[in-house]
């Protein structure tokens, strides 16, 4: 049966890797139910196990209470592109894609919309719109031709730069964007929403797992050294609230406040740039970092790296942690089990629709471990809700045009991820009074 998706599928694939949708509505299949037997959760589930898909269709014509069952109807239905039962809607949506800033994400959030919406009963238009940079003037043109174009909803997978010009033309339309989260940014507008990562709320979380003393390593990029310096400043001062610093500490800066503890907390923080590949300068022979707590937000090669250097250098990591950004199967194969055997690693992407997951995944799209995929399915699911009706797959909470994410923690394991338990700190023993 894998053998016939794949077949069936290949002019999906080969329409995904296209930024252009075509005008031309793929044709439909309607399945009559010639049999005058009523059919029952047994017989359906043996029709599937046969591979008799057009008599286990032909049945299952409506919504299964059976989760399984629904599944495999609403994913056959969209592979063979079933009639659509609701009519009465239409649904269209807009990317706007600078496929020069963001790379295979023009493909890859495109993908994405797609095979949510061919999972759906509504008619749809999808047509994307290619931007060459992300100026004023390039992404108002853009934006002004949606308007002509009637289209009212846009995905919009862009950088920060794209997303304050945005602002600053304040379009009457709605706009997501799954690559921001509002806090990077300042708006009233009530036509923007947001669906990127919250980065900060993860170190917060990993941060109660790290021991002093803390070692981060970033990037040399400006966000890299923003997260660098918001986890130094929530490490050493948890309980005051945080101020964006107004300017960058330098590199391997050593800090050590005023503590009323015995022992003050320290930090150091390493900027590493994409050229570094040696990091003996850092890591050999520095007993100041010995057993400490490393905190990684570089991007999954880089940090395999570094990895294998914390085991070469016998830092003797007391644990490592890292954000979304090293939530990836290739961290699996990459790096040794006793280079990652005492990492801890945030991650967002909770909520999870096996639907969703498979038809992505025929067109050799991730949303299971890409968090740009996972928030641009987001965002056109609430799109999608808001024009049909239809409940929310994806019902996350949105806060103030920002979708809230829950956080988990995860180890990487031999072969998977796994829920890390924190350690519970003994309960303390009560002394006993006398009567």
């Amino acid at each position: 049966m894998k053998k016939l998706f794949l077949i069936l599928l290949v002019p999906f694939a080969i329409f995904a890797q296209s930024y252009l949708v075509s005008d031309i509505p793929l044709p439909k299949t309607y399945v009559l139910d010639l049999d005058p037997y009523e059919c029952d959760e047994d017989c359906l589930q043996e029709f599937l196990e046969k591979d008799q898909i057009f008599s286990f269709l032909a049945h299952a014509h409506r919504k299964l209470p059976n989760k399984e069952l629904e599944e495999a109807r609403m994913i056959n239905a969209a592979i063979f592109n079933i009639g659509a039962s609701n009519t009465n809607a239409n649904f269209r949506i807009a990317l706007l894609l600078p496929y020069k800033r963001i790379g295979k994400y023009a493909t890859s959030t495109t993908n994405a919309v797609f095979a949510y919406l061919v999972t759906k009963s509504t008619p749809f238009d999808m047509k994307s719109y290619t931007i060459e940079d992300e100026s004023y003037d390039t992404i108002q043109a853009a934006l002004q031709q949606i308007q002509q174009d009637g289209i009212e909803f846009v995905i919009a997978p862009l950088t920060k730069e794209g997303v304050e010009n945005i602002i600053s033309i304040d379009p009457e339309l709605s706009i997501y964007f799954p690559t921001t989260n509002k806090k990077d940014v300042e708006t009233t507008s009530p036509y923007l929403s947001f669906g990127g990562i919250d980065y900060s709320a993860q170190s917060d979380m990993l941060l109660r797992e790290a021991v002093s003393r803390l070692i981060i390593f970033s990037g040399t990029s400006e966000t890299g050294k923003k997260l660098a310096l918001y986890q130094e400043d929530r490490f050493l001062h948890p309980n005051i609230e945080h101020v964006e610093p107004s300017a960058f500490s330098p590199d391997h800066e050593l800090v050590m406040p005023t503590q009323t503890d015995e022992t003050p907390k320290k930090v150091f923080k390493y900027y590493i740039s994409t050229r570094t590949t040696n990091l003996e300068n850092y890591l050999k022979d520095n007993e100041e970092i010995v057993a400490g707590s490393f905190l990684i937000n570089t991007p999954i090669i880089k940090t395999g790296m570094i990895m294998s250097q914390l085991t070469l250098y016998d830092t003797n990591a007391t644990n490592v942690l890292s954000t979304q950004i090293n939530y990836n199967p290739l961290l699996l194969s990459m790096t040794q089990y006793r280079d990652r055997e005492n990492m801890v690693i945030a991650n967002s992407i909770t909520k999870q629709d096996n639907v969703q997951i498979e038809m992505n995944s025929l067109i050799g799209n991730d949303i299971k471990y890409d968090w740009i995929n996972y928030s641009t399915i987001v965002g056109v699911d609430y799109f999608y809700s808001q024009v049909t009706g239809e409940a929310r797959v994806y019902d996350l909470a949105i806060k103030d045009a920002q979708v809230v994410y829950d956080i988990e923690l995860l180890r990487p394991m031999r072969t998977k991820f796994a829920k890390y338990i924190p350690s519970q700190p003994p309960e303390p023993e009560l002394e006993e009074t006398e009567n």
